[in-house]
């Protein structure tokens, strides 16, 4: 298909005007997890007389994960269980900030379409008066679940507590039970804060029959992840050694610990014999994102040990680039992958949430697994979400070059999901890369915007853009050449995705190493969900959840398009979109 020629005046100044940004900068509070209180850099932008109101249907997800109203938090304790996947969740039933907590219940059979149950932990014994936070879910001998997750005692110590499904006939798991000798784990021993020793694991058992789980502490002022073993998992006792710990942090919230094979995107089961080859990952929650470390688990000495150790944890690989946080993964039997799940919290006021009456979302799950070269982990969201798809529209063999704009029409662009392949036609255009671009990432997306010309790139995405472009967010890819390989950036830009005050809109980004002189091409895949934009990066090399507030969203009229502002062509060599159907989440009672 021809593209349609660009009016003026965008051929002449393709985007000085469409992402021409004036920024006023100010501090705000935003509210993160266990009531803590984070800062962080907001963007302000003049505000239209013409903008609606927040409180809108609009801006609620068709396919994303949230309950009906009031607030949402951590992912908690996914299993699969006797034909039937059980998500839980950190949920206040009472309003839409944090507090009040209980563990919410929702089941499925797709991971997508979702029943909504009564919760299945409430803070109502001595050893989780003040609080049941976060914890897992596994699967022991004789096909018994049991969940072990965080209390907060009448002290308000931080414990470890388990529950157990009162009927297992009922396929469900409608009702859990706690047992009189909760806690089974406290806050004992030399070196640790008794207020920072949450999120146990999932638990694994090893060559020699013994359970084993990792709980996030802070241990002599340091970060861990302390180690405990048990033979029957009532009984607990802590290992003399953590299965790692940094002085790098103080504290890592929601461990995360699993096996993982080079190149093979099916999951490994942690308690199953592990084949020669396998990599272990601990993933940890600092830095109100999801870092993770690749190495090999030490069975002598029950140690993990990463491959690689960086001092500066800026440098630390991450799950995700964006809005995500407290993720949770299990293995998925039924088609043995490994599922991983995050939370993303509104990035409006408190006060909108509670005007709006709802607060935070799940992105989608996603299959997570291990690149061929062991260096990096790979996600995609889970195959049963292309069952919403609907409306294909398809487009082969375009070429954009600089300035230019295709504009992608047939979909629904409030509830999408686009696939590009960028084909590019010199990679020795690519500008030198900077190191030290690593270490700030987003404030290096913020100077090389999709404004600023470059050699290969930006090219990519324009989302949720309104009729005169006053409101656009931006999914872009740069290319950079180091002395050995190419890096390249993805950056989603929110600076712009709406006119409306108070709202936390940075420039999210994140570098991948890429083989360009093999591969050629570059895969972009998002997601647009209202008001979550989820893009995936070089076949799920880097990820970044965004959330996002346009006013156009409320008015039902936005635009998409495909965009090159680069000094060299790109050829899009097959793109392809699909409107997203609504999915039933939590609609449902059961």
């Amino acid at each position: 298909m021809v593209m349609a020629p660009i009016p003026q005046p965008w051929h002449q100044w393709p985007f000085l005007i469409l992402f021409f940004l004036v920024l006023f900068s100010c501090e705000s509070n935003l509210p993160c997890r266990n009531g803590v209180e984070a800062t962080q850099r907001v963007f302000l932008y003049p505000q239209s007389p013409k903008v609606s109101s927040i409180v809108s249907k609009g801006y609620r997800t068709g396919y994303h994960f949230q309950p009906p109203k009031n607030w949402i938090n951590d992912p908690n304790g996914p299993m699969y269980y006797n034909g039937i996947y059980h998500e839980f969740y950190q949920y206040n039933p009472n309003g839409s900030v944090w507090g009040n907590i209980v563990w919410g219940h929702s089941v499925s059979t797709d991971l997508i379409n979702w029943i909504r149950l009564e919760p299945a932990i409430e803070g109502n014994t001595p050893s989780d008066i003040n609080g049941c936070w976060t914890g897992s879910a596994t699967i022991l001998t004789g096909d018994q679940p049991v969940i072990i997750y965080t209390g907060a005692d009448t002290e308000k110590r931080q414990v470890q507590n388990i529950v157990l499904p009162k009927n297992r006939s009922d396929p469900y798991l409608r009702e859990w039970t706690k047992p009189k000798n909760n806690p089974l784990i406290e806050p004992v021993g030399p070196g640790l804060n008794s207020n920072q020793f949450r999120d146990p694991t999932t638990g694994w058992i090893g060559p020699d029959g013994i359970w084993r789980i990792a709980v996030g502490a802070e241990l002599n002022g340091y970060s861990a992840a302390l180690l405990y073993k048990s033979k029957d998992f009532m009984q607990w006792t802590r290992v003399d050694h953590p299965l790692y710990s940094s002085n790098a942090s103080n504290m890592w919230e929601c461990p995360d610990f699993f096996a993982v094979l080079p190149g093979k995107n099916n999951g490994l089961d942690l308690s199953a014999a592990i084949p020669n080859g396998a990599k272990h990952v601990l993933k940890m929650s600092l830095d109100s994102c999801d870092k993770y470390m690749i190495g090999v688990y030490d069975l002598k000495h029950d140690m993990f040990v990463p491959d690689t150790v960086l001092d500066d944890r800026r440098l630390w690989l991450r799950i995700d680039y964006g809005n995500y946080y407290a993720s949770k993964s299990f293995f998925d039997s039924k088609k043995g992958r490994r599922i991983i799940w995050g939370w993303t919290n509104e990035t409006d006021s408190t006060s909108d949430d509670v005007a709006k009456g709802w607060a935070g979302i799940h992105a989608i799950p996603r299959t997570i697994w291990l690149d061929g070269d062991g260096k990096r982990l790979l996600q995609w969201p889970i195959e049963e979400v292309e069952s919403l798809r609907r409306n294909e529209v398809s487009h082969q063999g375009l070429e954009l070059k600089k300035g230019d704009l295709f504009e992608i029409k047939g979909t629904d662009t409030l509830q999408a999901n686009v696939e590009i392949d960028f084909e590019l036609t010199s990679i020795d255009a690519a500008d030198p890369f900077d190191p030290s671009w690593l270490l700030d990432t987003e404030k290096h997306c913020r100077e090389a915007d999709a404004s600023v010309h470059g050699g290969l790139g930006p090219f990519g995405l324009v989302v949720l853009a309104s009729d005169n472009m006053d409101e656009h967010t931006t999914v872009h890819f740069r290319v950079y050449k180091s002395e050995q390989k190419y890096m390249v950036l993805l950056c989603s830009d929110l600076r712009r995705s709406s006119l409306r005050p108070g709202l936390y809109t940075p420039a999210y980004g994140g570098f991948f190493e890429y083989d360009l002189e093999k591969e050629k091409k570059i895969s972009l895949r998002t997601l647009i969900d209202r008001s979550a934009v989820e893009s995936f990066g070089g076949g799920g090399r880097a990820c970044i959840m965004a959330r996002v507030y346009p006013a156009a969203v409320v008015d039902g009229a936005t635009h998409m398009y495909a965009f090159n502002n680069g000094s060299s062509t790109v050829k899009v060599s097959q793109l392809k979109a699909w409107s997203m159907t609504r999915a039933q989440v939590n609609v449902r009672k059961g």
